[in-house]
């Protein structure tokens, strides 16, 4: 072997299914296309999965452009369910939230429309999402309480910061 070279940690099970840290409280539900004559019928959210056991009160369809980084940010009462419409996109997460089992860790995901995935995100996590595509990638995000205009629950840190272990 070269110098400097390192083995692979597993990602994925025999069966396919993706290994990953999940952070206390973040739900991850990977769907199935369904492919028809006609196209293709994705299922994003449906209200018996219980993602983050709380109502959808608004939902946001966000595009960004390739390279584009949006970290980092955070919500004190406000839960995110994301979910990849177009394109790919790296999701990463991290714990601040002071009773939290898992305070202080990151946990990284690649989503695609190819794979979908809705990943819930409680409050109190920090999260940065950064298209990893070559074009446009697009992403759906189901709150669970309207957007204040005038009082945002938003919490928002630089990219590169001393605060959270991980550079995009």
């Amino acid at each position: 072997m070269l110098k400097g070279a390192r083995k692979d940690k597993p990602s994925v099970t025999g069966e396919g299914a993706q290994l990953r840290t999940l952070l206390a409280g973040v739900e991850v539900r990977e769907v199935r296309n369904l492919v028809t004559r006609n196209g293709v019928i994705t299922e994003v959210y449906r209200s018996d999965w219980q993602a983050g056991a709380a109502p959808v009160a608004q939902t946001l369809y966000v595009s960004l452009r390739p390279g584009a980084l949006s970290a980092w940010h955070c919500h004190e009462a406000q839960l995110d369910r994301i979910f990849v419409v177009q394109g790919c996109i790296k999701l990463v997460l991290f714990d601040d939230r002071e009773r939290s089992p898992t305070r202080g860790e990151v946990s990284e995901f690649f989503l695609d429309r190819a794979r979908p995935t809705l990943v819930t995100v409680p409050p109190g996590i920090w999260h940065g999402i950064q298209n990893i595509g070559a074009s446009d990638c697009a992403f759906l995000n189901f709150f669970d309480r309207l957007y204040e205009h005038g009082n945002p629950d938003e919490w928002q840190l630089p990219p590169v910061n001393d605060a959270i272990p991980y550079r995009f």
